[in-house]
């Protein structure tokens, strides 16, 4: 590596470049520009306008490893950092490229919006030195473009869309992007703004910042999976309990009425390792601890769930009532998000013992000591007292009504800078408590993260969704997308969220057919709120949601693949051994494991579970059949019949109501059938 400051000038006209540390920066028309490599295959951007590079800005990366094979070069008018698989190039002008170390194709470059001005970077003043800030890189025909966090929008390749960078209810902003043409780059900014995917050049823009900084590796997708999650932080090793099969609903309004469901599976001798408190089952929102007229003995609830072999999870909001017996000191600590306008309220809210909705405020996750007392106070509710571990993050994006991140102001920065950080803050709150109270296994269940969420045993969910099956078909790309965004952890409400009557044969095969899926997502998790629903509330709840709750011919089918998942726990855990060792994600687009095969890039409605065994879920209603498209380089084996077909055939197979279409890869050997 290049440790040697020194010195290239060129043109007058152009910048002057130098090289530092194994980094090459270009200083020029006031703006600086740094390139260094970042851990292995990988370099970071960082450029500024108006002043030096500025250093602990919010971000997802970690410290980056040595990298002693890098090299860095500034001559002849051209800086160079040569980084194992990545070069990345800026000439005299500023301009950057990035290109495959050994055939020197072009993987991305930057492109000015216009001959003369504005560059590929644009710097707009937004006051004291802030700037809305523009990334702007050329597009290529035929590139496709994956990741990006969960969205709803049903797109797995995202080229030609515009993706809003703002945490919203089951719209979450990771800001990675791998492409078909051999890299993989993360936008390494929490704050608001978008990326558009257009025709005519690829922007991200941020709606108010003080730099750009950007991370980028070359290599196929899996090859920058393991790198992407090396430098923003591996997942935990996921405990054998979350494996299996989570019991939900809205909700559960007492003891009693949990118990009773927990009994009642295991009287019917069904699998099952987790049940779910949902909320309201506090005294108000924000003092974090059971309400004793619905909840009378906490600790009797856990000791017999404990010996009935299920795990308790507790659902934590991160909002807190003024009726709450901590708002005020948190208000006089400075622990709650503050605001640039108004009192510190951020959405409206029911609460216990009022008949109207109340002003609540969110507690400040990027506050080292709000995190401290929070947890301080779940810790002393939830953990000490009855051994609760394991905890649900909901309304984590936090949920703002309205949402206007412009006037929040959070300690790690203003709203429009660091808004996007919240939920991975959020769920360090939990995994940092944690560890320092003596618990090795970390899993919560969020509805929002951001990149870096994963270190801190953060599971996501797909947020509030309908129960219908074209969102079911959204889900595969939703799914895929978190996959390739870092997110190992990662499942749906199965069945949907809004609504869904267990009583109507068209929602009952909707159900049968969103558990398919669910018993072969990386976590599998039955919750919704289902008819006859009840008006928002503390006294809510919505209709039954228990696998019995179908009628029979639906129970018996939904019984078989809470089995079939309890067979494969083996499996799913060796694949959750890989994301946390490797950080290849269980959940796998066919291209994960085929990058050569370039049909595979198109598959949107089937993934691999692991390296072995291909989904194809049904999506349609009525369908008793299914087409699908096995990729080349492997022999597929149809788990149900035993027929095998050649990789690169599309296959149409039989899916009658009860059949999932699974095909094993190369005599792989997994206990579908029993």
């Amino acid at each position: 590596m290049d440790q040697s400051p020194s010195l290239a000038q060129s043109s007058p006209t152009a910048g002057s470049f130098r090289t530092d540390r194994g980094a090459v920066e270009w200083s020029g028309r006031q703006e600086t520009v740094r390139i260094e490599p970042w851990g292995p295959d990988a370099v970071r951007v960082r450029a500024r306008i108006g002043g030096p590079l500025l250093s602990g800005l919010p971000g997802a990366l970690l410290e980056s490893p040595p990298a002693d094979a890098s090299v860095a070069r500034a001559e002849g008018g051209r800086g160079r950092v040569v980084n194992g698989a990545i070069t990345a190039e800026i000439d005299a002008e500023g301009m950057l490229r990035f290109t495959a170390t050994d055939d020197g194709r072009e993987l991305l470059a930057e492109e000015r919006a216009h001959f003369w001005w504005p560059g590929p970077r644009l710097y707009t003043a937004t006051g004291n030195g802030y700037h809305r800030l523009e990334q702007r890189f050329a597009a290529y025909e035929g590139e496709r473009l994956y990741g990006l966090g969960q969205h709803q929008h049903g797109l797995f390749d995202q080229k030609g869309a515009v993706v809003d960078l703002v945490q919203r209810n089951a719209e979450v902003t990771i800001p990675v992007l791998t492409s078909s043409r051999g890299y993989t780059l993360l936008w390494n900014n929490p704050a608001v703004g978008r990326v558009e995917l257009g025709a005519t050049g690829t922007r991200w823009v941020a709606d108010s910042a003080r730099q750009i900084d950007y991370w980028i590796t070359a290599g196929d997708p899996a090859a920058a999976q393991r790198r992407y999650s090396a430098v923003t932080g591996r997942t935990p090793m996921l405990p054998e309990w979350a494996a299996g099969f989570w019991q939900c609903k809205l909700r559960y309004r007492t003891q009693e009425e949990l118990l009773s469901v927990a009994r009642e599976y295991r009287r019917r001798g069904l699998p099952i390792d987790v049940i779910v408190c949902d909320f309201f089952h506090w005294t108000h929102l924000g003092e974090w601890k059971f309400d004793p007229a619905e909840w009378p003995d906490p600790a009797a609830m856990t000791r017999e769930l404990d010996e009935l072999g299920i795990r308790l999870v507790v659902s934590v909001w991160p909002s807190v009532s003024p009726l709450s017996e901590n708002h005020r000191p948190m208000e006089q600590r400075g622990h709650l998000i503050g605001t640039e306008y108004g009192p510190t309220a951020h959405a409206d809210w029911p609460d216990k013992q009022v008949a109207e909705p109340v002003q609540v405020a969110f507690y400040d996750a990027t506050n080292p000591a709000a995190r401290a007392f929070v947890w301080s106070r779940v810790r002393d509710n939830y953990l000490l007292p009855y051994g609760i571990r394991s905890f649900w993050l909901d309304a984590c994006e936090p949920e703002l009504k309205p949402g206007f991140p412009a006037n929040l102001r959070y300690h790690a920065g203003p709203g429009l800078e660091v808004a996007n950080l919240y939920p991975r803050e959020n769920a360090r709150t939990f995994h940092e408590g944690m560890l320092a109270a003596g618990e090795s296994e970390v899993v919560t269940l969020n509805r929002s993260a951001w990149a870096g969420s994963q270190r801190y045993g953060a599971a996501l969910w797909s947020g509030d969704i309908g129960t219908d099956f074209p969102t079911l078909r959204r889900q595969i790309a939703a799914g895929l997308n978190t996959a390739l965004s870092g997110i190992p952890w990662w499942n749906t409400d199965i069945g949907g969220f809004h609504g869904g009557d267990p009583d109507d044969e068209a929602y009952r095969e909707v159900m049968i057919r969103w558990f398919q899926f669910g018993a072969l997502s990386p976590l599998m998790r039955l919750h919704g709120f289902r008819d006859p629903g009840m008006p928002l509330g503390p006294g809510m709840t919505g209709g039954p949601n228990e696998v019995w709750s179908y009628g029979e011919r639906a129970g018996e089918v939904l019984a078989w693949y809470l089995r079939l998942r309890e067979r494969l726990k083996p499996y799913v855990l060796e694949q959750m051994r890989t994301a946390h060792e490797e950080g290849v994600p269980p959940m796998r687009p066919l291209f994960l494991e085929f990058p050569d095969d370039e049909e595979a890039w198109g598959v949107a409605d089937a993934y691999l579970f692991g390296p072995d065994l291909l989904v194809a879920p049904v999506l349609e209603a009525g369908a008793t059949s299914r087409t699908v498209r096995l990729p080349v380089g492997a022999c597929w084996t149809d788990a149900w019949t035993g027929e095998e077909y050649d990789g690169g055939r599309t296959v149409t197979v039989a899916a009658p109501l009860e059949r999932l279409p699974l095909f094993l890869r190369d005599g792989a050997r997994l206990p579908i059938t029993g």
